[in-house]
């Protein structure tokens, strides 16, 4: 009698984008839940920024991400979640077609006190038919609005999620990505 030794599937591997405006803690969110050091492309910020990079809402920032962020999940044996966080600046904005090609979802997040930031993100995304969330980054000090008013002041449509999320707890991260788990599965039962 032979015995077959059998060999395990590998994994699937699901990509979702974390976006965003500079500085709204894209780099601190997928730090927060991947099992695995981060691979973080930050580079100081210097002189040269003066001027482009805005610092004023987060004058503790001292780095910027040039390239891209990445973590990862394992939800198990057959499931791996990939995150790949999107740099913030304008100047950055042709990295992210490769970063986005292929990704389930996104997840913008945003910071109320610099909302306008958010658009370049969110206006992708549409325009991109990438199903994503909103995700409003608590900030220490930072004022609270009701969801209902950032979604106004974003102009997103009533069908697109809008949660609240601390990118610096690992539950709130895990909260924000199941929101959007739920985005995508009832975007996909629809189509």
């Amino acid at each position: 009698m032979s015995v077959l030794s059998e060999t395990a599937a590998p994994p699937i591997a699901v990509k979702i984008v974390i976006s965003g405006g500079f500085g709204v803690g894209k780099t601190t969110f997928i730090g927060a839940i991947s099992e695995i050091e981060p691979l973080i492309t930050e580079a100081a910020l210097t002189e040269r920024s003066v001027g482009i990079d805005d610092t004023s809402a987060v004058s503790g920032k001292t780095t910027t991400t040039v390239a891209l962020d990445f973590g990862r999940i394992t939800l198990d044996d057959a499931l791996l979640l990939y995150l790949f966080g999107t740099p913030g600046q304008d100047r950055f904005a042709f990295l992210w077609d490769d970063l986005v090609d292929g990704a389930l979802g996104a997840i913008v997040l945003v910071d109320t006190r610099r909302i306008e930031d958010s658009f370049p993100a969110i206006e992708y995304f549409e325009d991109n038919g990438t199903p994503f969330i909103v995700a409003v980054n608590q900030f220490d000090g930072g004022l609270r609005f009701h969801l209902s008013e950032v979604r106004d002041a974003l102009g997103i449509a009533a069908d697109v999620p809008i949660v609240e999320c601390d990118a610096r707890t690992r539950i709130s991260v895990r909260d924000t990505l199941l929101a959007l788990t739920g985005e995508i599965l009832i975007r996909r039962a629809a189509a």
